[in-house]
């Protein structure tokens, strides 16, 4: 078999004592790969590359499409942007796929049956990293979930499944109070969960989900979810495993695929040859798998389980009673590499087998373009008085000069006038709604006629005019002839 070329990074802190265990250990078992190295992370970003890449190692990337990455160290301060976020989000790495195992009774867990895989949405959500500073008291950060990014990942999921004879999938999200954002995610998981008859399917909603999955993970299969509650649920599910040090990972794309430990780059024990490989190793498995060599990630998955239930442990997981030798990150990488030469398979824990090329990418998602109507704007404003005192002020200035008028006043979200809640307690932010005077309302329902753009500009020069900080708009659109905007608590 001829040899294929990957991409390799070292990382920081204790990547390089990983990332050596796990090539030596890739070596050993004869696994037909070529390594280009590039440099990344702390050393970069400390050069001045705000991204932690430099230009010519984005086309080593390119060109190679499979990534090995040990982790790296953002420095502190601001101005420096995270590196997988910009890795995934260029290259469209779109699943993040984590399994998440117990090794009873060799690794300490409370849950020796838990088998799950979390399925995580790896591009948008509030990791898009749109944030600003809007006023002296209030910063907004943006929740960017689209219709062809959801159902890419709720499509892999389903695939997943039934590439890896899974039973169920468990879509996670919050959608009985983000009814836009997680909604969309959650009507897309039903509509294509009808598509996979033979796979189980359910929704929970997040917190209680988390709870659950902490309590009894046993009922999980695969979870599919948006990528902040992936990112959480999924070091929650390592860690009640045995040990988010265990964990690898998988960044899924049509173009590029990135492994890696899902754990940091750990610092404060780096080059003192006590980190556990375990996470890369896993990683470089799935790695394997993905690019059709699932033969090679057999021997040594199965090398590497032997060694643990053998209770030859590096110090993160070694415990008294359990454990039978603690080991150093050298010392434990001989152990695996023993068992590789050998052939040894576990006698306890289930043996690894991948019977055939398991690798999936492409994921096509369809595009929309339904039918927009403009209906209304909020305008976001600085202000330093009383919810009454901007709400009178606002409905006299439109009276006489604009076809719009003042229909609410939030404050946090929450409706301060017309009526609005008393005693809430209100920032210098407030969200003004202006839409037709022609609006009606059914049973609390508002029944917006269309306005001409042109009406939008011309009440914010009249806000402009009258001294007002306008700090941000959002326009109000009725889409495929339904509301597709929240109301306001209390509206």
């Amino acid at each position: 078999m001829s040899e294929q070329t990957i991409t390799v990074s070292m990382g920081d802190g204790i990547g390089p004592e990983i990332m050596k265990s796990t090539l030596k250990i890739l070596e050993a078992a004869e696994v037909p790969l070529k390594y280009e190295f590039i440099d990344i992370g702390e050393k970069v970003y400390l050069e001045g590359y705000t991204s932690g890449i430099k230009p010519e190692a984005w086309e080593i990337l390119k060109k190679n499409k499979i990534f090995l990455k040990a982790p790296i160290t953002t420095p502190r301060g601001s101005g420096y942007k995270s590196l997988n976020v910009t890795i995934r989000k260029t290259f469209g790495l779109f699943a993040n796929v984590r399994p998440c195992i117990s090794y009873h009774p060799f690794i300490f867990t409370r849950h020796p049956d838990l088998d799950i895989v979390i399925i995580r949405e790896n591009e948008e959500d509030l990791y898009a990293g749109i944030e600003y500073q809007q006023t002296s008291e209030v910063v907004e950060c943006l929740k960017l979930v689209s219709y062809p990014g959801s159902e890419k990942i709720i499509r892999y999921a389903f695939e997943y499944a039934k590439a890896y004879n899974r039973k169920k999938v468990t879509c996670m999200v919050k959608d009985n109070i983000m009814k836009l954002s997680d909604g969309l995610f959650s009507k897309l998981f039903k509509e294509i969960a009808k598509e996979y008859p033979d796979i189980e399917s359910n929704s929970e909603i997040i917190d209680i989900g988390s709870a659950h999955l902490a309590d009894r993970p046993e009922n999980y299969d695969v979870v599919v979810t948006l990528n902040l509650y992936g990112d959480i649920i999924s070091d929650l599910v390592a860690q009640i495993a045995g040990s988010v040090g265990l964990a690898g990972s998988a960044n899924i794309g049509n173009q590029l695929s990135m492994f890696e430990a899902i754990h940091g780059s750990a610092p404060d024990i780096a080059g003192k040859n006590i980190a556990n490989p375990s996470g890369l190793i896993n990683a470089s498995c799935m790695m394997l798998v993905h690019m059709g060599l699932g033969s090679y990630a057999e021997i040594i998955q199965n090398a590497w389980l032997k060694t643990i239930e053998d209770g030859i442990h590096t110090a993160d997981i070694f415990r008294e009673g359990i454990s039978k030798k603690k080991v150093s990150t050298e010392e434990f990488t001989k152990e695996v590499i023993h068992r590789i030469k050998n052939k040894e398979k576990p006698q306890t824990l289930k043996p690894i087998s991948y019977k055939s090329n398991k690798a999936m990418g492409i994921i096509q998602a369809k595009r929309l373009n339904l039918k927009k109507e403009l209906v209304g704007v909020d305008i976001y404003l600085d202000y330093k008085g009383k919810a009454v005192e901007l709400g009178e002020n606002l409905t006299a200035l439109l009276k006489n000069q604009s076809n719009l008028k003042l229909r609410i006043i939030t404050n946090r979200g929450v409706k301060v006038y017309p009526e609005g809640i008393i005693d809430t307690f209100c920032s210098d932010h407030w969200r003004c709604r202006f839409v037709s005077k022609n609006s009606s309302e059914i049973e609390g329902e508002p029944i917006l006629p269309p306005i001409p753009k042109e009406e939008i500009l011309k009440l914010l020069s009249l806000l402009y005019e009258a001294g007002y900080d306008i700090i941000k708009t959002e326009n109000l659109y009725y889409i495929d002839g339904k509301r597709a905007f929240s109301l306001g608590q209390g509206e």
